[in-house]
């Protein structure tokens, strides 16, 4: 395995089987989305009322009227602190309340104020406040414009294809029927009883008054003929009633400038969006999607709705929040097939990109992220949602996992034999057939009988184990959870108020409604010692099969007309899985008494799922394609905040695949690469402190990092390693791009020097992944590699310097204790290492912190070196020594050995 960033966590399964494509709607399936499609660009009926526009400090209220039916809808405008602008569209006077998505924002956005420039009656100019940003708003029809200085940064509206179909009464209802025959019978009367019978329509009135409530408050025309799947809709045998009829909405974003988007996950497909004229558009709704097909639009486990939009100018983005169904359509006038044209038109000409949002339910809610850098953007996303949770050092380290270890003794041999052939691991993972009876929180009686002491054998080793705890229940009366669950009225509901059933692993399946906070509490109390009985503290837990998955469902999913408290599973379809993980990390939290980092691993995600842990890329085939489409899809939840992506596991109908068990030979290249990938374990783990803290990508893709179109594959860590993956099978040579042509790389196998601003042609082999470190960084690294990462917790550093051009270098070194909270109370180390007139200096950069480390500096490499004549060191005491160095001319390596300072005190090097 790569020295990789991440975890690995792409289920590989043998066999070429494809998914099975008709059990998964398109967009003409979709009634919403089908209709929404059908709009034509250019005829909004939206009309702003700009005599009904309010100006606060905090926001912009206005209402905007379709002319066609005259449903008048609710405008805000907010701007938003660092540089963001949030829009929001409900209905005016909505018959009931339309869902908003909670939860998922950190807390509400800290708004600035705005200032109106300039107002007739075509629109009003606002001011953003940065610089000469600033947003224009035109009446007829509605249209707004960010504007900085001449340029158009972003439009909404400027394709004409907002709509929001707004909350009615059924035409052919018994309800609708009375209340229209008493409102036509008393108009009736109003117009030809008026003068001579007053006492009678006085009377009438009285009597039909109380049933003017029940008309359709705010149509003043209604809608034309009612389309099929309006109020109902039927997929294969499954009917979806939908009693709360038409809902969607929709809203089009133009991105002048702009011919590269990303974002959006998860779809198997290049990271770089496709235009989607000619097909269906992307689509996120979370399901199962068994062994899902490459180079596709199709949904898949999790959804995040960000898009990020890149040119050479700036980076900006947009957050739609919304967890219904969702479609994005993007459209380009400078692409064929995906290739840009040649600007025969002009030289004036700019590209542009146009995306439209479409969600089967719930309000328009977007936040529109104005950069203007990469790293601003990720910013601006990271306070509206949270940066990644920061994992345990161990959950780094490497994982072995399978469906499924028969049972304990299999869980100890496989454990020996990682021992016997020397390679390093942290956790070993079971599947459901540990479970007795697909009873989560258990173990199987016969098979996982003392657990304790199976996980007691791994904890006297340093390692862990992960243990699978699906979000279905049971449906069995002696069942504790299900009885507890059932008894609370914590179960989704049915349309008719039932508790919902389905069909899963352990057959006749309850899912609990993880939107309720109630039952979030009760699941995350299941995970105490004294109820998740034979739990221990080294046990981790995965969340599968959270879409949620429903086996006898339409899609392989819920039903949207069931019921979550108030709200239709419609609504909230894509947080399940969110809520998922989030009450069983605070379960963990809360068994630790909020001393220990959890480590939980989900297959289904939202946005602001990265707070809760890791996440993988679900179940597709142990082929090359597959692997190849692993790095973009990861590098795509990377551009969304997920950072910790992506496990080695296997099906339990294909063969074992321990390291050991694929020849000798296999075996020492497996043995190789695991053991290069604990030697960078101070270096990732930084780097997650760094997101955790920032919100700054743990990965980059060439192309954002260099505001270009270069290869998305292509890997940049936070401009330091650079890895170039082997994706083809029997490839013999790779072309990768170094970027920066003021930059250099050196090879950190060979150390040989090149150059940036170029593509690099380089032999391969079967053991050979192209990796290199950026000239002027500075990487720490473990050489001392042991049976797992926890036993390497007092080994001492070495310090790689790569030189840049002038002979400078930085780097850092972050410790903390690896796996509690307790560097939120300043209990950590964090230093800067730097290189400059041949000195190295170690200086604190956190005063305030406190925390001692064992760990000292056994060596530093430096690449890109000369030879001095003499090496010094002035350690914290403020006592010289003198140290030992070799040399290695051909290909100007120095190594400093031994100076054997504390990683956690100042010192310096001088090279003479």
């Amino acid at each position: 395995m790569a020295p990789v960033m991440v975890l690995w966590l792409a289920l590989c399964l043998t066999g070429t089987w494809a998914v099975e494509k008709s059990n998964f709607k398109t967009c003409d399936q979709s009634a919403f989305c089908k209709r929404q499609r059908a709009l034509i660009p250019g005829e909004s009926p939206y009309r702003a009322l700009l005599e009904t526009m309010e100006l606060t400090n905090t926001r912009l209220t206005l209402q905007l009227i379709n002319d066609k039916n005259k449903v008048r809808l609710l405008l805000e405008l907010y701007r938003l602190q660092g540089n963001m602008t949030r829009v929001k569209i409900n209905e005016l006077k909505p018959l009931k309340p339309r869902f908003e998505v909670p939860d998922v924002l950190v807390k509400e956005p800290t708004t600035e104020p705005m200032s109106l420039l300039s107002q007739d009656e075509n629109g009003v100019v606002l001011s953003l406040g940065v610089e000469s940003q600033r947003v224009i708003l035109s009446a007829r029809p509605f249209r707004l414009d960010i504007m900085e200085g001449r340029e158009v940064l972003m439009s909404l509206n400027s394709r004409g294809l907002l709509a929001f179909e707004h909350l009615r009464i059924r035409k052919d209802t018994f309800s609708y029927k009375v209340t229209s025959t008493v409102a036509s019978v008393w108009d009736n009367v109003k117009r030809v009883f008026s003068s001579a019978l007053g006492s009678f329509c006085l009377s009438f009135k009285l009597l039909v008054t109380p049933f003017i409530p029940l008309l359709p408050k705010q149509t003043a025309k209604e809608d034309g003929k009612d389309e099929e799947g309006m109020w109902e809709e039927t997929f294969k045998t499954f009917v979806d009633s939908k009693p709360n009829g038409p809902t969607a909405i929709s809203l089009d974003f133009s991105l002048p400038g702009v011919e590269h988007v990303y974002g959006i996950p998860e779809h198997a497909d290049t990271a770089r969006l496709k235009t989607t004229e000619n097909g269906d558009p992307y689509r996120l709704h979370n399901m199962d999607v068994y062994k899902y097909e490459l180079y596709s639009p199709m949904a898949l486990y999790g959804s995040v709705p960000l898009i990020v939009a890149h040119n050479t100018e700036r980076t900006t983005g947009i957050f739609w929040l919304n967890a219904a169904e969702t479609w994005v359509d993007i459209s380009s006038n400078t692409t064929v097939f995906g290739k840009m044209l040649d600007y025969v038109q002009g030289s004036n000409e700019k590209p542009q990109t146009d995306v439209r949002w479409i969600s089967e339910s719930g309000i328009i809610d977007a936040f529109i992220l104005l950069g203007p850098t990469p790293k601003d953007l990720f910013a601006q996303y990271a306070s509206l949602t949270g940066t990644q949770s920061f994992p345990p050092i161990f959950s780094l380290g490497y994982h072995q996992c399978r469906w499924n270890y028969n049972d304990q003794e299999d869980v100890q041999a496989v454990d020996a034999g990682f021992d016997q052939h020397d390679i390093p691991y942290d956790y070993i993972w079971l599947d459901i057939e540990h479970t007795d009876g697909k009873r989560y929180f258990s173990w199987d009686p016969h098979k996982f009988s003392s657990p304790k002491e199976m996980l007691q054998g791994l904890k006297d080793k340093k390692r862990k184990l992960v243990a699978i705890v699906d979000p279905h229940v049971k449906i069995e009366s002696s069942f504790k959870l299900h009885d507890e669950i059932q008894s609370r009225d914590l179960y989704v509901k049915n349309k008719d108020g039932g508790n919902y059933e389905g069909w899963c692993w352990p057959g006749s399946t309850g899912y609990p409604d993880f939107a309720n906070p109630e039952m979030r509490e009760l699941w995350a109390q299941m995970f105490a010692y004294d109820k998740y009985e034979g739990s221990m503290d080294n046990l981790h837990i995965w969340n599968d099969m959270n879409e949620p998955s429903v086996f006898n469902g339409p899609e392989i999913t819920m039903i949207k007309d069931a019921k979550h408290g108030e709200w239709e599973h419609r609504d909230v379809h894509n947080l399940y899985g969110f809520y998922v993980q989030m009450a069983t990390a605070e379960g963990l939290i809360q068994r630790s008494g909020g001393v220990e980092r959890p480590f939980v691993l989900a297959r289904s995600f939202f946005a602001g799922s990265q707070r809760y842990g890791a996440v993988w890329t679900g179940d597709n085939i142990a082929e090359w394609e597959h692997l190849k489409i692993s790095l973009p899809m990861c590098l795509s939840l990377s551009l969304t905040g997920i950072l910790n992506c992506s496990l080695s596991h296997a099906h339990m109908d294909t063969p074992r695949r321990e390291p050991w068990l694929h020849g000798l030979d296999n075996t020492n290249l497996i043995r190789d690469i695991v053991r290069q990938r604990y030697t960078f374990l101070p270096f990732w783990y930084q780097q997650f402190y760094h997101s955790h803290k920032t919100g700054i990508l743990l990965i980059w893709g060439v192309s954002v990092a260099e505001c270009c179109g270069y290869i998305i594959q292509r890997k940049l860590q936070r401009k330091d390693l650079l890895v170039h993956p082997v994706t083809e099978e029997g490839v013999t040579s790779v072309t990768a791009y170094l970027p920066g042509k003021d930059e250099v790389w050196y090879d950190i196998h060979t150390f040989k020097k090149h150059n940036g601003g170029q593509n690099l042609y380089i032999p391969v082999t079967i053991s050979s992944i192209p990796v290199f470190q950026r000239g002027g960084s500075i990487i720490p690294k473990k050489l001392r590699v042991r049976r797992s990462s926890t036993c390497m917790e007092h080994d001492p550093y070495t310090l790689y310097v790569a030189l840049g051009n002038q002979n400078t270098a930085e780097g850092e070194i972050y410790i903390d204790d690896g796996y509690t909270f307790n560097y939120e109370k300043k209990e950590f180390i964090h230093r800067k290492i730097s290189m400059a007139n041949n000195i190295i200096s170690s200086i604190n950069l956190a005063h305030d912190a406190h925390f001692t480390t064992q760990s000292w500096i056994e060596r530093v490499v430096i690449i890109g070196a000369t030879k001095p004549s003499k090496v010094t060191l002035k350690a914290a005491g403020g006592q010289e020594s003198k140290l030992d160095f070799e040399f290695d001319a051909s290909v100007s390596l120095l190594t400093i050995r031994k100076p054997g300072v504390n990683a956690g005190e100042d010192w310096t090097i001088t090279l003479k």
